[in-house]
C-alpha cells in the first residue's frame, strides 16, 4: 500500500513548497498621511442618520477591511459606497478612535 503523498501525486496534486511571501500576498501599509473626514448625514435617508468615512485611500481591499472592523467594533451594520464607507447611526466617535489608532489624523466633518 502507497503512502497518502504518493496517491495525492498520482492524482496530480504536488506538495506545496514553502515559499517567501510575495510582495502581492502581504497587504500593502495604507497613506496615512492625507487627514481622513467623518460626517453625520441625514439628507435623503427619511431622518436616518448615517455616519459617513471620506478621503481614505482608494483602494478596494483596504476599506472592506477597514469597514469590516469598523462594523464589528461599533455593532452596527454598514457598506462601502463610492470610495467611503458608511455606518448606521451616529459612530463617529467610535470610528474616529478605530482610524487614529491605525495611523490616521482624522476630522470630525460638519455639524
Amino acid at each position: 500500500m502507497s503512502s497518502l503523498s504518493d496517491q495525492l501525486k498520482n492524482l496530480g496534486f504536488r506538495p506545496s513548497e514553502t515559499a517567501e511571501p510575495t510582495p502581492a500576498d502581504t497587504p500593502a501599509e495604507p497613506d496615512t498621511s492625507q487627514t481622513v473626514r467623518i460626517q453625520r448625514q441625514t439628507k435623503g435617508r427619511k431622518g436616518k442618520g448615517v455616519t459617513v468615512i471620506l478621503d481614505l485611500p482608494d483602494d478596494a481591499e483596504l476599506l472592506n477591511r477597514y469597514a469590516k472592523a469598523l462594523r464589528k467594533q461599533c455593532g452596527v451594520g454598514g457598506s462601502v459606497k463610492n470610495s467611503t464607507i458608511e455606518l448606521q447611526g451616529d459612530q463617529r466617535e467610535s470610528a474616529m478612535a478605530y482610524l487614529q489608532q491605525q495611523g490616521f489624523t482624522v476630522k470630525l466633518a460638519g455639524g
